[in-house]
């Protein structure tokens, strides 16, 4: 039996509808758009784009620990009562950014049925990928794990239709995502550009389905 698809939750219009101020902050690929320990005091939801989360040691070591995409939220730690960001968030590609008030997101959480439906659908998706990022961290490959990493950018196995052309993204950005050398995110993306599985041209990232095969392959 197919799965059925859930339309797309169009938050704009809710917020549209709902007599709330917009506010709409765009970013340029490397922007930060809040850092650890900023004062948490919204929610945000991508409207395009792509966004890192990711967390530094006090050695100033860094780690990416989520990468979210069109359609996703973040920041939601300040619903919980977090006082201060506990993770950093930075644009990876242009990206325009809905920034929802801490109180207006209780309200509208509470008011808003489809709202909550689709966070909650949210924060449990993004539990269960950062558990399964785990799991691929300690038994899969590198290549494997930039696979995953580029399908998910291009919205492989989300609700909405996969993005295939993405805005060129950093090496160095990979390299933190995958947990390994910028030499070696360059030699896989070669190798994946001369087996057809991506293309580069033009300042773009074009991801093709057969990019599924390195992630299947066992």
């Amino acid at each position: 039996m197919r799965s059925r698809r859930t339309p797309a939750f169009d938050i704009q219009a809710l917020l549209g509808t709902s007599g709330v101020a917009d506010r709409v902050m765009e970013y340029g690929r490397g922007e930060v758009i809040f850092s650890q320990g900023d004062a948490s005091d919204s929610v945000m939801y991508i409207r395009n784009g792509a966004v890192t989360l990711s967390v530094r040691s006090r050695v100033g070591k860094e780690a990416v620990v989520a990468v979210l995409g069109q359609g996703e939220f973040f920041g939601e730690g300040c619903l919980a009562g977090q006082a201060r960001r506990k993770q950093g968030a930075t644009a990876i590609a242009p990206s325009t950014i809905q920034v929802i008030g801490k109180a207006v997101m209780a309200r509208l959480l509470h008011e808003q049925r489809a709202l909550s439906d689709r966070f909650t659908s949210h924060l449990l998706t993004r539990h269960i990928r950062v558990e399964g990022d785990l799991i691929d961290q300690l038994f899969d490959s590198s290549e494997k794990q930039l696979a995953r990493a580029l399908l998910r950018l291009a919205g492989f196995g989300t609700q909405d239709q996969p993005r295939r052309v993405l805005a060129s993204i950093p090496q160095g950005t990979l390299a933190g995502m995958v947990g390994t050398s910028r030499s070696r995110i360059n030699s896989f993306m070669n190798k994946f550009e001369r087996l057809g599985f991506i293309d580069r041209d033009r300042g773009n990232l074009t991801i093709d389905d057969s990019l599924l095969n390195v992630v299947l392959h066992e």
